[in-house]
């Protein structure tokens, strides 16, 4: 009985915290008087801050909200094979059915140099072949780091040496991959080391800066003719493109909803609103006069993990209820609209690989459905325009 009661004003207590603790802040404040001049004077700062902020967003939006909308979608024939997908089949379901009319494109140092010295680009050539012949136009992805897992792709023959050793050699493959595509008619620029910056997530022998300005200038030295694109990552490395390099377009990368593995372990969504990333985009243009695009929008599910690592897997057909947990139908429809609000005008889409394991494989297309709507949406109004 004693244990009962107790626990009923523990109970109570705990439902009266907050007004304690209103409490507790009226009289500190009444005694006070400089720390209510701090608290208001702070609230007005953020006040301005965020009327500034939006302020800029809405004039990003609106200085673009004439330009065509372009939906494209990264592809690597790598990541659809992990699905045991044919990976010709998927990129011309990506442009022949979803309608695609933009695709970046990775160029896998470990796959076409396996043997120092001795390229193999094979698989490159027939995605330029299937997007000359169907003119989409190509964003090529080059450098050591490119995008998906373990970011930095890095040849057997080339982990165990030294920076001073590999770079060269790395120099040397980004020369012979640019020479050989500058000259297609569907090359519409480039993207150099993937979000070089995000040390916390990849398996990457080096940040440097020096790396990535020495790597820009041969680039540039190479094929002066196209833009050159480097990318970051909003959600870990929210950093501000100035300084060198100064790229010619700027690359932001959005995810929305992930699972926290650490703290709460669920799935945990950004509260940032849409003109956030505007004024990201807004701001950046001001001060450096190049725009921005979307270079990866999360379109995929991020599933739980464990102690020993992934709880579920994409390719799994009984993981599907959870994978809708982190990305339905319905959330990819808000999730693409959240990117055009945004008022960023190029949107490359993230995880279409999956997608089309779940119409083929899964015998599920309404992800496909959903994205291939929203493909021909944006088609339609840019013929309105």
């Amino acid at each position: 009985m004693a244990k009962s009661i107790q626990k009923r004003k523990t109970t109570k207590e705990a439902g009266n915290l907050p007004i304690y603790i209103l409490k507790w802040l009226g009289l500190s404040l009444t005694k006070r008087p400089w720390l209510r001049k701090v608290i208001i004077g702070f609230i007005i700062f953020l006040v301005v801050l965020t009327a500034g902020m939006h302020g800029i967003a809405q004039y990003y939006i609106n200085k673009h909200s004439k330009q065509p909308l372009v939906i494209g979608a990264t592809f690597s024939p790598y990541y659809a094979q992990s699905f045991g997908l044919d990976p010709k089949q998927t990129m011309d379901a990506m442009i022949h059915d979803l309608g695609f009319k933009r695709l970046r494109l990775v160029s896998y140092w470990n796959k076409s140099e396996p043997t120092p010295g001795k390229y193999d680009f094979t698989d490159l050539d027939w995605q330029f072949k299937k997007a000359e012949q169907a003119d989409v136009k190509i964003s090529l992805a080059l450098g050591l780091r490119q995008p998906r897992w373990p970011e930095c792709h890095m040849p057997k023959w080339a982990e165990k040496q030294p920076m001073e050793q590999w770079s060269p050699k790395l120099n040397d493959y980004i020369t012979e991959v640019v020479n050989r595509y500058k000259y297609s008619p569907v090359l519409e620029s480039y993207q150099l080391e993937n979000e070089y910056f995000l040390t916390v997530f990849g398996d990457c022998p080096d940040h440097s800066k020096e790396r990535l300005i020495s790597e820009f200038n041969l680039v540039k030295s190479l094929d002066s003719s196209k833009p050159l694109i480097v990318t970051r990552s909003n959600n870990a490395v929210p950093s501000w493109p100035v300084g060198e390099p100064r790229s010619d377009i700027n690359g932001a990368s959005i995810y929305k909803r992930v699972w926290d593995k650490t703290v709460t372990q669920r799935y945990f969504e950004y509260p940032v609103p849409a003109w956030f990333y505007a004024f990201l985009a807004g701001g950046a243009e001001i001060t450096t006069g190049r725009n921005t695009f979307i270079h990866e929008l999360q379109t995929e599910a991020w599933l739980p993990t464990n102690e020993k690592g992934r709880a579920y897997h994409m390719n799994d057909v009984a993981s599907i209820p959870e994978q809708n947990k982190s990305l339905s139908p319905e959330q990819l429809s808000d999730r693409i609209d959240y990117a055009i609000a945004t008022g960023m005008r190029t949107i490359d889409v993230w995880g279409v690989e999956w997608w089309y394991w779940r119409k083929e494989v899964a015998k599920d297309p309404t992800l496909w459905d959903v994205a291939k709507q929203k493909v021909q949406e944006s088609q339609q109004k840019n013929k309105d325009l």
